[in-house]
């Protein structure tokens, strides 16, 4: 049922480039005929020669094999052009759609789910569907009408002839069913072992400061070293089944071939064919050994392509914890700011972080939430914008259920600073405004970016100075331009905190959660925030 319903989902992608690929099918239609058609003139073009040979004759052939070799190329171009171009906007379609889903995921998914595994899904696998989804199903349709027509033109040359050369054919089912099995499970071990080559890349160079930290860059040079033998040791395991795999299909071809050259010529010298039905014959037979090799790789592509749609569909097929699902009918206008914790309990798993919690925060006052280590500090406000989901009626804003608040609306309304901040490898000024209106024009330089309303430097710098950032901005080369690198690398601890409290208050937000974000800034610096800070906070809940 599960294999069916992705099935589907794949031929739903497929449906919305169904005038391209219908008009590329037109052209592989178009390509056989003007290339099956070249034999039978061969044919023609030997007997009619044979019986009386004239140079105006033999230029007639030659030009009308000429003008189809030349229209067989045309169409053969455009058939690819289209089919290949419909797989890349279906790579396209793909691509977003998996990001998106992604985007969708509630946080815990991405505690589970390893990240180098994600990126391979996005890449590896997404590339094997496209060329499942492209070159296989061209080579397919071409393949598959080339061998059709070419045996009923076989047929009507020597029926006898034709079942000889077709002798080989169970056994040929018999080898691309076996490997074929082969191949797709061997695929999907290597897929595997990618995605765990692509965890191992990640996390060495995300963590490439505590590797360093304690000279671990030995250890981690072997762990990627295992990891990479295996992923070899898997794929010559693949290429052994297909070294076995292409020269059978070679073999079972030749001995059809070899019957129909040893039983053909003793027809045309008893005179039941001509020497151009034999010519022709054995042409279309040529013309039938490339689709049962191609039919050996497009099994290959397809059983390839499939291991990775699987992969895939079971990131677009899965549902995020967190949703909408119970917004009231009528949800809030606007939000206060008042929070409300009614006997709330939580869970992570089977571990219970929280009891039995009941707390009333009035809008716009401030509150200091402090415990032991492990107590669950973190986790009672992260349960307002539900990165975790609460148990119902246990967490509100201004006295409705935070459940029952639309996502967008609630995370919108708290600006909030984790305790380990994260930067993006943009500009300080892009990394300040990243919550405000106009996403699409993050990323952009600064000049750019900041020249819309919404996202207006005087904004940006407000918010710097309360952060007390402003006077770093003022050292750094480019100021408000200057590239942060990735996680905010050029960065100190304290200056990436300044930044991210930066990026909460710029959207102006009634609730502000601040997570120990001041931890990496010195006392004299803190002590300068925290009197900036007390304006901000008396307009908000924090």
């Amino acid at each position: 049922m599960i294999s069916l319903l992705r099935e589907r989902r794949l031929l739903h992608y497929l449906a919305k480039h169904r005038r391209s690929l219908l008009l590329g099918f037109a052209c592989v239609v178009v390509t056989n005929v003007l290339t099956l058609a070249g034999p039978w003139l061969i044919k023609y073009a030997i007997d009619d020669l044979q019986s009386s040979l004239t140079v105006v004759k033999v230029r007639q052939y030659a030009v009308a094999l000429f003008v189809l070799a030349v229209a067989a190329g045309v169409f053969r171009f455009l058939m690819r052009r289209i089919i290949i171009g419909a797989s890349r906007d279906f790579e396209y379609d793909l691509r977003n759609d998996f990001f998106a889903a992604l985007q969708r995921m509630h946080l815990g998914y991405f505690q589970h789910t390893r990240t180098g595994d994600l990126m391979s899904r996005a890449t590896n696998d997404l590339s094997a569907v496209r060329m499942m989804t492209g070159p296989a199903v061209m080579y397919a349709s071409s393949t598959g009408l080339t061998f059709i027509v070419a045996i009923v033109l076989m047929v009507s040359i020597n029926p006898w002839l034709t079942a000889l050369a077709l002798v080989p054919l169970p056994f040929v089912s018999i080898v691309v069913r076996y490997f074929g099995e082969a191949i797709h499970h061997r695929f999907e071990k290597i897929q595997e072992q990618l995605s765990d080559i692509s965890a191992v890349t990640q996390e060495s160079l995300a963590g490439v400061r505590v590797v360093r930290a304690y000279g671990q860059e030995a250890f981690e040079i072997e762990r990627f070293r295992r990891a990479n033998e295996e992923y070899v040791l898997r794929n010559r395991g693949l290429i052994q089944l297909q070294g076995m795999y292409f020269p059978s299909m070679g073999l079972l071809m030749g001995i059809g071939a070899l019957l129909v050259l040893w039983i053909g010529s003793r027809e045309v010298i008893a005179g039941r064919m001509t020497v151009g039905e034999l010519v022709a014959f054995n042409t279309y037979l040529m013309m039938l050994g490339w689709p049962m090799i191609a039919f050996g790789w497009v099994t290959n592509l397809l059983q390839r392509g499939m291991a990775s749609w699987k992969r895939m569909a079971d990131v677009l097929d899965a549902q995020p914890a967190i949703t909408d699902a119970h917004v009231s009918a009528s949800p809030l206008a606007s939000i206060g700011g008042a929070v409300e914790f009614r006997h709330l309990t939580f869970r992570y798993g089977d571990a219970q972080v929280l009891h039995d919690v009941s707390l009333t925060i009035p809008a716009g006052t401030t509150t200091a939430i402090v415990g032991a280590t492990g107590s669950g500090k973190s986790t009672l406000p992260s349960l307002l914008p539900r990165f975790h989901e609460p148990p119902p009626a246990t967490v509100f804003i201004d006295g409705v259920d935070v459940r029952e608040i639309p996502l967008a609306t609630v995370r919108g309304a708290i600006g909030f600073v984790a305790q380990e901040p994260f930067l993006f490898s943009a500009s300080v000024a892009d990394n300040i405004a990243f919550g405000l209106p106009r996403a699409e024009s993050r990323g952009l330089p600064r000049a750019e970016s900041r020249g819309a309303d919404d996202r207006s430097p005087a904004l940006i710098e407000e918010a710097a100075a309360t952060a007390r950032l402003d006077k770093d901005i003022e050292t750094f080369p480019k100021g408000y331009d200057t590239l942060v690198g990735e996680r905010g690398i050029t960065l100190s601890g304290g200056q990436k905190q300044r930044t991210a409290i930066a990026r909460a208050l710029v959207i102006s937000p009634p609730i502000l959660i601040l997570d120990d974000a001041l931890s990496a800034v010195d006392t004299h610096t803190e002590e300068e925030i925290l009197q900036r800070l007390s304006r901000v906070m008396r307009q908000r809940t924090s």
